[in-house]
């Protein structure tokens, strides 16, 4: 069978999405060898994750993100960015956005065009809760992650460091992903090891989220502020509120860039 796909990528964190109104993939169907083998980068097409883009009654459309091991996953921010963008590709929606992922409704809003670029807002859940430890700070974002904070990002060895915390007594059955953040006047600067990827990747949403989110917990700054957030792949956005102990209207903002689109024979 032949499959076409799109290759899209937000602030470097690349995903292989496929239009999937006729059914290529069936959600509950095992596809996880597959998968794997389209997102290595070097047997593959190559990218960090897959997503699916399915047809839902009453929603823009369904988006289903699998990890580049092959399992599903979690909530993915730069996926879900990339997701709308693609969607607005296929007209299936136009400026406010209204979609379905991981059980949940989601909404995101098209901000400008820029030639292979498209700019999405998308809100995130509520954070009801967090975990506060001396050193670092644990919060589910749509995914777990686990958030510290360095005094110089660039020279860290992320894979060596994330790796070790991802796969400690604590965390080694249901997996987190690792944050180190770096904090500068204007920006923060966030490097990311993620699980299912069990690497560095260039860019995280959710955990650029829980980045900025961690910044108000440990008090670097001021609640309500806008963060300006750099990765090794590009710059984001964070906005949120904070009323009685809940962090609320959370918008992660961003590129979605597509790179190219092709077939391959599955």
């Amino acid at each position: 069978m032949i499959l076409p796909f799109h290759k899209l990528h937000g602030t470097g964190n690349d995903f292989i999405l496929i239009d999937n109104r006729k059914h290529y993939f069936q959600k509950y169907t095992n596809h996880e060898q597959l998968i794997k083998l389209l997102c290595d980068r070097h047997f593959g097409i190559g990218a960090d994750g897959l997503i699916l883009i399915n047809k839902k009654p009453f929603f823009d459309f369904e988006m289903v993100y699998f990890n580049a091991d092959g399992k599903e996953g979690t909530l993915c921010g730069n996926g879900s960015r990339c997701a709308v963008a693609f969607a607005n590709e296929l007209n299936l929606c136009r400026k406010d956005v209204r979609f379905f992922a991981n059980d949940q409704t989601f909404f995101a809003t098209i901000l400008k065009k820029r030639k292979e670029n498209i700019f999405v807002s998308l809100k995130m859940q509520d954070l009801m809760s967090f975990e506060k430890q001396r050193h670092y700070v644990l919060l589910d974002t749509g995914s777990p992650h686990y958030v510290c904070f360095y005094k110089d990002v660039t020279s860290l060895n992320v894979f060596e460091e994330g790796r070790k915390i991802r796969n400690s007594s604590i965390f080694r059955d249901k997996g987190v992903n690792v944050n180190f953040v770096e904090l500068f006047d204007d920006h923060i600067f966030v490097r990311t090891y993620e699980r299912g990827v069990e690497n560095e990747t260039l860019s995280c949403g959710t955990g650029v989220v829980a980045s900025a989110l961690s910044c108000h917990i440990f008090d670097h700054f001021a609640a309500d502020t806008v963060v300006d957030v750099k990765t090794l792949g590009g710059n984001l956005k964070v906005s949120y509120s904070f009323e009685n102990g809940i962090y609320k209207n959370i918008f992660l903002e961003g590129p979605a860039t597509f790179v190219f689109y092709g077939e391959v024979e599955i």
